[in-house]
């Protein structure tokens, strides 16, 4: 593939769903400008013509603007394409109807505690509204995710009758719904007040790095830093993925835009293409657990928890190494035991050229970064940083947006605004029958009774809870799921608090690359042409430490920096290492050493380093068994000792053949 069309692709941030006109572009382009400078006004604290919004008529006025937009985004069938209906616009006009009763009316219902005591007027709008929201659930998240919103949105009116520990208070359904509308504790609680607070700006500035050149640009980056290694492009799309995950949030999405790319890239240097969708999906699933961004979930985990994002960052930090360092492994032990090679030269970009032209972009995630980490400026951050883009963007010609292109910006950031909304206010429906029927604390107590205070089994639970879960939910809608209802029993068991919330998010991304649905693995294939079933095992298997990782940082706090500095070096180090083994053990090639043999003799071998990297890797709180980090390391080192020993005659005899 050549330079061209890796820019091409990578500056390519619009899809055919964007490129709508008529009526349907005019009101998506208002409706988003106008939610823009409402959130620009709120959070600058403008007060332009001395108007200030309490928090409750800020988030209605907000969702209901984009809950109108998701109508016109998506069909009734839950597809992007064609024009929207007469119907798609009378509710989009019915959403704005309803959000103005709630925003005219949301000091009243401040100040009268509606959720509990409504007037029959305020009822009959909470219908309408609780209406739509489960619509547009369904349009934008799909039937699975509509099913569970629905049956726990109408949870508390049946709560009484489910056994034990199911069980909860039970209210009427007017009730019920006045408390999913009007409560702050429901649909316009956690999840959208993180949306309203720090997301929406980190979204904005993804969209808008991606149509500005910077995705573009740190892709020729990665190309020219490790395009022309063995198994170059796989690397690449590490990077790269990796990158617009992050920035994305979605994980099909990022699929289905550096998949397209990276996969042909993959296979035309010597992959399989059941390696190279493996290696996409595994890749963007990443993304989403890496800082700095980490999607939009990361602010959601910020405002559960009560603390600054930069301390959700820092601790995904080396979590999110590990699993990237064990994917690169992976991909180069690959590429070493099928002698793959990098790009052609002539295919990669200059590093040279590439950081003289693009040099502004990293600025700008300078900028970024400083507000973050020093300034701790999580609100304004994304905004600053996406006004220096535009400003970029016009310094560079070869990006410079035209008023078409600027026009389908604005589009798709709607768009991606729309879907988000609609999701997040019907995740909100299931907070708030949790909260109405109090089952949050119970189900806490049931699950550790279960567990009979062991607290190994009480994480397998969760991470099997987590794992079912995930299948159905977008990651945001999974991570709050599990927030309200499983992370206070983890935590409960005496587990870092922080620890607890990476853990659960960490699994409620398996199902991705797991098989019976994964859906990044199943899209990816699709795209190489491979069986998606195959190619779900290979990315389980390239992404093995996704699913041991999670064990590692949440019984050994210092993998997230909960720890002296130096007990975080060592454990990164020693965890490093083990990472490291277990990934070679997976693919039967000792980087930079040689091939284990094949059979049972080379599995035997395998199992033997697999089990040396977990004795590196293993979780450590001062000590574990008795023994401390040298012990165990000691240990690891003497099971691995003869794979090690075996891959290094195999590679002498090798280099002495060549």
């Amino acid at each position: 593939m050549s330079q061209q069309q890796f820019e091409a692709a990578a500056a390519d941030g619009s899809s055919v769903t964007e490129q709508i006109g008529g009526a349907q572009r005019i009101a998506v382009i208002a409706a988003t400008l106008f939610g823009l400078a409402l959130v620009v006004h709120q959070l600058f604290n403008l007060r332009v013509g001395g108007l200030v919004l309490i928090d409750g008529r800020y988030l209605a006025l907000l969702g209901g603007l984009f809950l109108g937009v998701s109508f016109l985004t998506f069909r009734i069938n839950g597809s992007k394409d064609g024009v929207p209906s007469l119907l798609d616009w009378v509710l989009a006009l019915a959403a704005l109807v309803v959000t103005g009763y709630l925003v005219a009316t949301a000091q009243r219902n401040l100040s009268e505690g509606w959720e509990y005591a409504a007037p029959d007027l305020a009822r009959y709008f909470a219908y309408a509204f609780f209406a739509l929201t489960l619509e547009a659930t369904r349009r934008a998240g799909g039937l699975v995710l509509f099913l569970i919103v629905a049956l726990f949105a109408f949870y508390p009116t049946f709560a009484s009758h489910v056994p034990d520990p199911f069980s909860g208070f039970q209210s009427s359904l007017s009730d019920t719904i006045a408390y999913h509308v009007y409560s702050s504790e429901a649909s316009f609680g956690i999840p959208m007040k993180a949306f309203g607070g720090v997301v929406i700006g980190f979204i904005l500035f993804g969209a808008v790095l991606q149509r500005t050149g910077g995705g573009q640009f740190f892709n020729d980056l990665a190309l020219a830093l490790v395009g022309g290694y063995r198994g170059g492009a796989a690397k690449v799309s590490i990077f790269a993925s990796g990158f617009m995950g992050s920035m994305s949030g979605s994980v099909i999405s990022n699929v289905l835009t550096t998949g397209a790319v990276s996969i042909p890239a993959m296979k035309r240097t010597g992959f399989s293409a059941r390696t190279a969708a493996a290696t996409e999906a595994c890749a963007s699933t990443g993304g989403v657990l890496m800082p700095p961004i980490m999607g939009a979930t990361a602010f959601v985990m910020a405002s559960f928890l009560s603390r600054p994002y930069i301390e959700i960052a820092l601790a995904a930090a080396i979590p999110s190494l590990l699993f990237y360092f064990g994917l690169f492994a992976q991909i180069d032990s690959y590429s070493a035991r099928r002698g793959l090679r990098g790009l052609a030269r002539v295919d990669l970009p200059s590093l040279k050229a590439t950081i003289r032209d693009g040099w502004l972009y990293v600025g700008v995630f300078a900028v970024l970064i400083f507000m973050l980490v020093v300034l701790r400026r999580e609100t304004s951050a994304p905004f600053v940083a996406t006004a220096l883009l535009l400003v970029v963007n016009q310094i560079l010609p070869s990006h410079r947006l035209t008023l078409r292109r600027l026009g389908d910006m604005i589009v798709g950031v709607g768009q991606g605004l729309a879907e988000l909304v609609a999701i997040l206010l019907g995740v909100g429906l299931i907070v708030g029958s949790f909260s109405a029927t109090g089952l949050a604390g119970t189900l806490v107590n049931e699950l550790v009774f279960l567990a009979g205070d062991n607290t190994f089994v009480l994480l397998l639970m969760g991470a099997l809870t987590a794992f079912i879960f995930g299948m159905g939910m977008t990651v945001t809608a999974c991570y709050i799921f599990l927030a309200v209802v499983l992370a206070p029993a983890l935590e409960q068991g005496g587990l870092n608090q922080l620890a607890v919330h990476l853990f659960i998010l960490y699994w409620g991304m398996v199902s991705f690359i797991t098989p019976p649905v994964a859906l990044g693995a199943f899209a990816a294939a699709t795209m190489a042409g491979e069986n998606a079933i195959k190619t779900g095992f290979e990315a389980m298997r390239l992404g093995g430490v996704i699913y041991i990782a999670p064990f590692f940082f949440v019984l050994n706090p210092a993998l997230i920096g909960q720890a002296p500095a130096g007990e975080v070096v060592v454990a990164l180090i020693s965890a490093l290492t083990g990472v490291a083994l277990i990934s070679m053990a997976l693919q039967g090639y000792v980087s930079l050493v040689g091939p284990l043999p094949t059979g049972l003799k080379g599995l035997g071998l395998r199992v033997l380093m697999f089990f040396g990297g977990l004795f590196f890797a293993m979780p450590h709180s001062g000590d574990l068994g008795g023994l401390n980090y040298i012990e165990t390391a000691a240990v690891g080192l003497a099971l691995a000792a003869l794979p090690l020993g075996v891959a290094y005659v195999a590679g002498r005899r090798e280099a002495g053949a060549a």
